[in-house]
């Protein structure tokens, strides 16, 4: 699938994006990988992490629209998982996280309709569903511009999907980490006893993502079927004899996440290990309707 393909990663450089190319690199042979990001220096350590003749680096903001269209020239498949993600910090910036999440959500729908780049696939998250935060509306709308990207594409043989999961275990800004670090001093923070959170791994999220490649149709949003965990529960299998200090929830924070809204059901098919939320509107033809409903040998069936 990914075989002498040109790829390209927003936010390369982050935890997704580092395993993703470290997957793809180790199972393909892409024609080249291309890692757009701000960093310059995770960009040094991963050229000298992989140390691959395949990867090309770019420095660039998701911001800026004549920075991608140079990106994406001559591009196959793009993984879209540039985002401003902490919580509290949209809370506080909010026009930072909008400009990032949606107006660069925006930017790299236009860049690839214009140098006509095959796949996208969008990053999404839980709290697009329902939400209640800044971060989880920024990604809700820019859900929605992918989703609809499908209908402005004309006859171009583009199509774009997102795929949306949970927290990823161990990932930068992920609770895990933090645990562990405060292991030593004996004393856990909890946000609340009730909290759960949906977990995925690193490996899990990539396998999905490269999976949702394969069959996208164009126009769908990819749910896992993955657990709910207790926050506290995770806390104790971290540090089982530690205490847990409940310092309350931060701003922008819900007790439970949910994947998928209850409004969302009607539109929503069950396959075995996931979910596939498909488009509804009056531009879809019946022939593409039904394309929706078997990905490989399995066929959706509607959700209650």
């Amino acid at each position: 699938m990914l075989n002498n393909k040109s790829i390209l990663v927003t936010g390369g450089t982050g935890s997704f994006g580092k395993k993703f190319i470290e997957i793809i690199l180790d199972r393909y042979q892409p024609k080249k990988v291309i890692v757009f990001s701000r960093d310059e220096l995770k960009q040094f350590e991963m050229s000298i992490k992989f140390n691959s003749p395949k990867l090309r680096f770019f420095i660039g903001d998701v911001r800026d629209l004549s920075r991608l269209k140079l990106a994406t020239k001559k591009v196959d498949i793009i993984i879209h998982a540039a985002a401003l993600k902490q919580v509290p910090a949209a809370e506080y910036n909010p026009m930072e996280s909008i400009k990032t999440n949606i107006y660069g959500g925006e930017n790299v729908i236009n860049a690839c309709i214009e140098n006509n780049v095959k796949k996208i696939v969008a990053l999404s998250t839980d709290k697009a569903a329902n939400p209640v935060n800044l971060y989880g509306a920024t990604k809700l709308c820019s859900d929605k511009l992918f989703v609809s990207s499908n209908n402005i594409k004309g006859r171009r043989n583009i199509s774009f999907s997102v795929v949306r999961y949970g927290n990823v275990m161990g990932s930068r800004g992920s609770v895990i980490p933090i645990f562990l670090q405060k292991k030593a001093s004996g004393e856990l923070p909890i946000t609340d006893k009730k909290m759960t959170r949906f977990n995925i791994t690193l490996d899990e999220g990539v396998n999905f993502v490269l999976y949702c490649l394969e069959v996208m149709v164009g126009g769908e949003i990819f749910v896992p079927k993955i657990p709910s965990l207790r926050i506290i529960d995770i806390a104790k299998a971290i540090a089982p004899k530690a205490r847990f200090k409940v310092v309350g929830m931060r701003p922008g924070e819900k007790l439970h996440e949910e994947m998928i809204t209850e409004s969302d059901t009607i539109n929503t098919l069950e396959f075995n290990n996931y979910y596939s939320i498909i488009p509804n509107n009056q531009f879809i033809n019946q022939a593409r309707k039904k394309k929706f409903f078997k990905y490989k040998n399995q066929k959706g069936k509607k959700c209650p």
